[in-house]
């Protein structure tokens, strides 16, 4: 009869709550009592003693005006508890879709605060790696960018997002961590040095020609030197802080090629990837179809953005 309620509250006593919050859901989260936690300040906790300072020389001198400005300030103390709590509640909180990145890249995420109440929200603080200030006028939905930086590749769970509250004295310190499902994929960071496309047949093994369509073959990217031509200057790369790369081209140009993890060069399984991964992005920027094979995923020659995201998703969870 008693189980539930008990085990109710032994979920709400339970010290992660505080710091962690609730267990992660896709949202959107509307912020209530359950979710919102306040504690005093360091402000607040020397505006505390103040107060007892005073109702003490009151208390000992039995003077009137000392203990009007003694109550008259705790009035101001209790009144800021509710107002530091009404900064958070109400409000509607959610991510939204984000990109996949690169390990070591920041990841963007944009977080949606809706606020449905006739007044607006002020000096509100979004911490996730940093901290970013705003401000939710009344009756709006305002979205927040943010960042994190993972160095891993795979797929990771978001960190907890605290939203915070400290409006308007800065006496008392209200905030609500939350958890969202939405995982960010993250590929392996792409290797930097600059090898030229396996020569391989439909199978993956190596072999001695490509299949041809005339014109130049492309064999990779190199670093800038002077007196390349211009029209071979990897621009794409370059405006993505890559560098100055060239495209270097041998007599033909092959009409696809073929990535197996077994042939790629590497000294563990992360350079091994990371070359893969770099090899998938430079057939990609070229317009070469490329097959792609590692253990668990056999990929036929393709290209585009969804043959793209396959492979390096792929790459990321191997």
């Amino acid at each position: 009869m008693f189980t539930q309620p008990i085990r109710n509250l032994k979920e709400r006593l339970q010290l992660s709550r505080f710091f962690k919050g609730e267990k992660p859901t896709k949202g959107p989260i509307e912020l209530n009592h359950r979710r919102i936690f306040i504690i005093p300040t360091l402000s607040g906790l020397g505006f505390g003693v103040l107060l007892l300072t005073l109702l003490l020389i009151a208390f000992v001198y039995n003077n009137n005006l000392a203990y009007l400005l003694c109550f008259f300030l705790a009035s101001i103390f209790v009144v800021t508890i509710l107002h530091t709590f009404r900064g958070l509640a109400g409000l509607k909180v959610q991510v939204g879709p984000h990109k996949p990145i690169f390990a070591g890249e920041l990841a963007a995420i944009p977080v949606i605060i809706e606020n449905p109440y006739h007044y607006p929200r002020l000096h509100l603080q979004i911490q996730l790696d940093q901290i970013e200030t705003c401000t939710i006028e009344a009756s709006c939905q305002q979205q927040i960018i943010i960042h994190t930086k993972i160095l891993q590749r795979g797929l990771h769970e978001l960190d907890t997002l605290r939203l915070i509250n400290t409006f308007p004295l800065g006496l008392f310190r209200a905030w609500s961590p939350l958890r969202f499902d939405t995982p960010i994929m993250v590929y392996p960071k792409p290797a930097k040095q600059l090898i030229p496309f396996p020569d391989t047949d439909s199978d993956g093994l190596q072999s001695g020609a490509h299949q041809k369509r005339g014109g130049e073959d492309f064999s990779g990217l190199h670093e800038y030197q002077p007196g390349d031509a211009p029209k071979h200057i990897h621009w794409k790369a370059f405006a993505k802080g890559q560098g100055l790369l060239t495209k270097h081209y041998s007599t033909q140009l092959a009409s696809e090629i073929y990535l197996h993890f077994a042939t790629t060069p590497g000294h563990n399984l992360e350079e091994r990837l990371s070359q893969l991964c770099r090899w998938v992005i430079d057939a990609e920027a070229s317009g070469i179809r490329y097959g792609f094979n590692i253990p668990g995923l056999n990929l036929p020659p393709s290209f585009g953005t969804l043959h793209r995201s396959r492979c390096l998703e792929a790459l990321a969870c191997f």
